[in-house]
């Protein structure tokens, strides 16, 4: 398998927390987040893996004060109250000059969403925790 090599080349990686490029994809993530939740939101991140001008995000999204969502204002209220929604964010990113675009988000997944990203959008493999 080639991931030996792409690690030699720093790829993943992941961004410092600090880092310019790791705010620059959050960020970019959060104004769909935010819309599809009907609320602002910040991340508690799990994952954020970069590779090749890709991203891959995996996070519980909170009110700006870092309190939990109000899943009740959203259109997965009953997911949640059902116990049919995982409460992650999932996120999938490229970078397009110089700008991190949005590509494929999920909310509330139960399952992988992310799966077939790889191929679906042509990202490398190396940036998902999950890889067949």
């Amino acid at each position: 398998m080639f991931a030996g090599s792409a690690s030699a080349a720093g790829c993943p990686h992941t961004p410092a927390a600090s880092s310019a490029e790791r705010k620059a994809i959050l960020n970019a993530l959060r104004k769909p987040i935010a819309r599809e939740l009907g609320q602002a939101v910040r991340f508690r991140i799990e994952t954020v893996s970069v590779c090749r001008g890709w991203a891959f995000v995996e996070a519980t999204p909170q009110r700006p004060n870092g309190k939990p969502i109000d899943w009740s204002v959203s259109s997965y209220a009953d997911a949640v109250a059902n116990d049919a929604c995982g409460l992650l964010v999932h996120g999938l990113l490229a970078k397009n000059k110089g700008q991190w675009k949005v590509r494929q988000t999920v909310v509330c997944a139960t399952d992988v969403p992310y799966v077939t990203w790889a191929k679906e959008f042509g990202a490398p493999v190396q940036i998902f925790p999950y890889q067949e």
